[in-house]
This record gives structure tokens, sequence and C-alpha cells, in this order.
């Protein structure tokens, strides 16, 4: 069973115990053991973890700590609706305890703890336990007391100097320990201290770069970075940002790309040695030489012309776009690898997704025990955001 110390861990005030933290430790409890007692089939970690994220966001709505508010406005911002994959029925109240958040919450921390990434949000298994959670949570809503310690944004002015203590604070604990940002966060961290510790990297060593992660990488389900996570939480909206001024200029390849297809802006190649052909024929490399020579055991390339950018070039996809110029599509392949450009990080640059998807040349990518394309293309943005993180928004 999980402990009182691994619950108290990740509430705001940690390591110090409030009021009401035995309490919504014991609601933790509660829906776990409601999951066993219906034999949810899931590992008792993995019931753990959700627990706690589903009753983070109880305890946030409670309190209307902020997390959950600013969340739910930027998803309407992004998507049109409170959560990504569920319609907004005539039930749901903003920013209160709602049928279709905890079904998001237990599909959000299954899919980034689990093995099983690709669950479909709408799997019987998640519906279940949605449905059990949810009731067990409705029945003890009014009777809950709102959480001591859950207002740590609360009159917070993040342009206040004075307020730059506090403000320090929440954010080391949204990104590290808050039940919403913390289950992205695992893939990355599970990354960095494999890579750690595979460069010979000592303890020290490795919370500095956990820490550089903390400053300079995005997190939580939208993939976005600590200061704009601060600002949704404080103000429930993202910061303004300056537009970034347009280079007028040219990559000297984009030109070059653009003629040899008239004016379309992907090539797809088979086999290195056509590729290599390709960059001496097409963009002036040196003839006589193998460029890019890692990139020969490779079976196919995308090359995709970019304005500012010029050569953006991706490896081993092409059987997954259904594009029109596009002869090495395979749609057997595809339904079985095709989700793997939105959910597995490295596959495809953020540009050639983002372009593929809004063409929508992605028809077979679907959920694992799903075939639902709609659903995946209508939230392609979000699915990339949640899984990919750095490698999506990452410029």
């Amino acid at each position: 069973m999980l402990s009182f110390e691994s619950f108290l861990a990740g509430q705001p005030c940690a390591p110090e115990e409030k009021s009401t933290d035995r309490y919504y430790y014991g609601i933790v409890c509660r829906l776990i053991e409601e999951a066993k007692r219906h034999r949810v089939p899931l590992h008792e970690s993995q019931l753990e973890r959700a627990a706690l994220c589903v009753t983070g966001y109880y305890q946030d709505v409670i309190a209307d700590a902020g997390l959950w508010h600013g969340f739910v406005d930027e998803c309407m911002r992004l998507y049109g609706v409170p959560v990504p994959f569920f319609d907004r029925s005539d039930d749901y109240i903003d920013y209160e305890l709602n049928r279709e958040d905890v079904g998001f919450l237990v599909w959000y921390s299954i899919s980034m703890y689990s093995d099983r990434r690709c669950v479909y949000p709408f799997d019987s298994m998640i519906v279940r336990l949605a449905d059990l959670w949810y009731s067990l949570l409705e029945e003890v809503y009014e009777e809950s007391p709102v959480p001591d310690g859950y207002h740590l944004a609360h009159e917070l002015d993040v342009y206040d100097e004075g307020d730059r203590e506090m403000i320090m604070r929440l954010g080391g604990w949204l990104y590290l320990h808050s039940w919403l940002l913390r289950p992205a966060f695992a893939l990355t961290a599970g990354e960095i201290i494999s890579e750690a510790r595979s460069a010979g990297k000592n303890d020290e060593e490795l919370a500095e770069e956990l820490q550089n992660a903390v400053e300079h990488q995005p997190t939580g389900p939208l993939a976005l970075y600590i200061g704009e996570w601060v600002h949704l939480t404080v103000n429930h909206r993202l910061p303004s940002v300056r537009q970034k001024k347009e280079n007028k200029e040219s990559h000297p390849s984009y030109a070059l790309i653009m003629e040899e297809t008239g004016g379309y802006p992907l090539q797809f190649i088979q086999g290195y040695e056509a590729f290599n052909e390709y960059l001496i024929r097409v963009l002036g490399w040196k003839a006589g030489e193998n460029h890019l020579e890692q990139l020969r055991e490779c079976r196919d390339f995308v090359v995709m012309s970019n304005r500012e950018k010029g050569l953006l070039v991706a490896t081993d996809i092409c059987r997954n776009i259904c594009a029109p110029h596009n002869p090495l599509y395979n749609r057997e392949y595809a339904r079985r690898h095709a989700m793997e450009l939105l959910t597995e990080r490295g596959v495809c640059p953020h540009d050639l997704l983002s372009y593929i998807c809004d063409k929508g040349w992605l028809p077979d990518a679907v959920f694992s025990g799903s075939d639902d394309n709609a659903l995946v293309m209508r939230y392609h943005d979000f699915i990339a955001r949640c899984y990919l993180q750095l490698y999506y928004r990452g410029d």
C-alpha cells in the first residue's frame, strides 16, 4: 500500500504535514482499494500513481488552486474543449469535479507511466476505472475539506519582485512534484538518468542535469516551459509573446529544393544511394563523396524544404505518410507504425510532423486497440505535445 510519506512528498508544502493531508491520503487509498476490489487489471504501482494524479486534481478543484483552472483555459484556447479527447457535455461545470476530467487524467497518468504508452483514451479499462473513481469522489465532494496549503498561487504577482521567492517555490513544486506535470516528466527524467549513468556522472552531476531540465525543457501534458506553467497557474493565461521578426531571406537550399519539386515541399527517396545522389545533384554538395554517411543503413528518406532552415531530413518513415506524391506509402505498415510519429521521440521533426498532420496524411495513426483516426487527427497537436515534449516544442 502507498505510504503516507510517498503521498506527502507530492504535496505543495512538503515535507511539512498540513491539517488535511491525512484526509486526502485516505482518498488516495480508497481509490486504490476500489480499483483492486473491482479487479482493474493494472499493476499496483500504476494504480498508485494514477490515484495520486486524480486525487491531486480533486484537491486542486476544491481549493481552486489554479493549476487545473489554467490547464482547462489553455485547452479551451488550443482545442475548444476543457480536456482533450472529451467533447463538453451539458453537465460539465468549469473548474469543478467532472467525469470528463477524471477520464482524461486516468488516461494521462496510465499512459505516461505505463509500458503500454499508446493506450486508447476510451479503452474499456480506462472507462471503467474513471467511472469507479468519479463515483467515489462525487460521493464525498460536498463534505471534503478545503486542502490546507494548496493555495501557493493565490494573490501572487509574477511581476512583483517581492513575490519572487514564492514564485520560485511554486515553480519547483509544479515541475518536479505536482500531480499534473510529474507524469509527463517521468520519461524525460528516465532519459536524463540513463544518459547520466552511462556517462559515469555522479549524483551531484545528475542533480545538475535534472535542474537544467527544469530550467530549459518543457513538461506536463501540454509540454509548456516552467515559466508558462507558472503564468497559467497564477494568471490562468500564458504570458504574451513578442512576434518574431520574419526573416525575409530564404535559406540557399530552399530555392534549390523547391525548384526541383516544382514548388512541392516534400521529397520521398528510397535508399541511401539515391539520397546521396540527391544531395549532390540538387543541393550541389561535393560530387564523388558519401554525405551524411551515418544514415547509410536507413531504408528511406523524407526531404522537406523549409524557407528558414533549408533542408530537413527524416528517415525510415516514408511508409507511414499517405501523401499524393509518395510512392513509398504502405498502408499495412502504416497501420502498425504511423502512431510512432506522434508518440516516439526523435522519429519525426516537428515541422514535418505538423505539416503532414495538417494535410491529413497520417490516416492510419490510431491508438492501440482502436481504429479511431479521427480522434488522433483532431488532437494530433496535443498527443505530440504530451508524448514528444521537447522534441515537438523545441526549435
